[in-house]
């Protein structure tokens, strides 16, 4: 599976899946041997997690104020899509 771990986890929509620095702890949960990565988070995790940390530390930095409002249960009234 190929992507990004943020991206990927963004999607996953899992209820009780973490949300801050979500993709950044997928890549470290990965690389560190975990051994269900579905249940916890809500997706796969990608081949190579190495490669993918620096990219995923990166954005869920820059994603940090909507992560955290989410994890808060703040409702920003953001919505996506075209």
């Amino acid at each position: 599976m190929q992507g990004c771990a943020t991206v990927r986890t963004l999607d996953a929509a899992k209820a009780d899946a973490p949300v801050v620095y979500a993709g950044t702890r997928l890549d470290w949960y990965a690389l560190n041997g975990g051994c269900c990565p579905l249940e916890r988070f809500g997706t796969e995790a990608l081949r190579y997690p190495g490669l993918d940390l620096p990219g995923s530390a990166l954005l869920d930095t820059l994603l940090l104020p909507f992560s955290l409002a989410a994890a808060l249960g703040v409702s920003l009234g953001v919505s996506g899509g075209l």
